[in-house]
């Protein structure tokens, strides 16, 4: 450990064994680090010995219960199935991407057992979006936005901006509510926030609550995944995607592929009875904005060509059977 972060950090004041445990009585190494605890934090109770309400609400918290995974698959099983997946999927695979304190806070988290390592020598940092939200998200949202993936740097990075520019700790921490999905997180990001659209856009008011921001700002392809399966993993490919919500079956918005597919779950023994109930997208936010796009620049990019529209011929192939319904006809615009 550096010296200097002594001084610097009240945690690194406290001596080793307070959160690591451990026999600070040895000299030997082995004997030292008898009953020692790697990962600390793990239990939430510890940190929250000091960060009483932090702990509190962030056990509550989608990324500590990642009740969003559960809950996004959830409709499409029987009450069986479910009891299935929660003892032989969601625990053993799905809830091991929770996060602890320590890994937004201490040691990049690890990712398939690998991690980069402690983000400043054991140093308690409040931020460092580059080593731990990009380890985690690192498949998809955050290569789209420094534009590793599609070559395109969202705009918000190439300003300066990152992560938690948009996400507070707020909202990362929680709020003491158990959501179900990120949708339902009060103080989620909205690009509205920050675009108060003060001067009149004729587009803007147009489409005004009835096409996203990302609809017409996502500067094209992002990562889509498909044909996932417990054992071999799901496969990527770059693709633009425009269709309905399925969240509320009215709005245009940038979808993005849920890789779930009938036999995602057949080595556990669950063959989804209910697969047709919810579709193959979900609208996603995606991250790779600008301000002019190919959709911004002409309306004949949507009216006309209807360029990325989700159509009967590009459908997931043997997909649920709701995929159909988030097929948009939009129609050429009349003078």
């Amino acid at each position: 450990m550096n010296p200097v972060f002594l001084g610097q950090d009240f945690h690194l004041a406290m001596e080793c064994v307070v959160c690591h445990r451990g026999d600070d009585k040895k000299d030997a190494k082995e004997a030292a680090h008898a009953g020692r605890i790697a990962r600390p934090s793990d239990n939430l109770k510890l940190c929250g010995l000091c960060h009483k309400k932090v702990e509190r609400n962030y056990s509550k918290s989608l990324h500590y219960t990642s009740m969003g995974q559960r809950e996004g698959v959830k409709p499409r099983f029987s009450a069986e199935e479910l009891k299935i997946f929660d003892q032989k999927v969601f625990e053993k695979s799905c809830r091991t991407c929770h996060a602890s304190c320590g890994d937004c806070h201490v040691k990049s988290p690890p990712v398939s057992g690998i991690t980069t390592g402690l983000l400043q020598g054991h140093k308690f940092v409040k931020k460092n979006e580059g080593k731990t939200c990009a380890s985690c998200h690192g498949g998809r949202v955050y290569p789209e936005f420094t534009g590793e993936y599609g070559g395109t740097p969202d705009v918000h990075y190439q300003k300066g901006m990152m992560c938690m520019d948009c996400h507070s700790k707020q909202e990362m921490h929680g709020d003491g509510t158990m959501y179900k999905s990120k949708q339902e997180v009060t103080e989620r990001p909205r690009c509205q926030s920050c675009h108060t659209n003060k001067t009149f856009q004729l587009s803007h008011e147009i489409h005004k609550d009835t096409v996203s921001c990302q609809a017409c700002h996502s500067a094209g392809q992002y990562r889509q995944c498909y044909s996932c399966h417990l054992v071999t993993g799901s496969q990527a490919k770059p693709d633009f995607i425009l269709g309905l919500n399925p969240r509320d079956r009215k709005t245009l918005t940038t979808l993005r592929v849920v890789p779930t597919i009938r036999s995602t779950f057949n080595e556990a023994g669950i063959k989804m009875d209910n697969f047709d109930t919810v579709p193959n997208y979900w609208n996603s936010p995606v991250h790779n904005i600008k301000k002019r796009t190919e959709r911004t620049r002409s309306c004949d990019s949507c009216h006309v060509a209807k360029e990325g529209f989700l159509k009967p011929e590009t459908l997931i192939k043997d997909g649920s059977k709701a995929n159909e319904d988030l097929i948009y006809n939009i129609k050429p615009i009349t003078k």
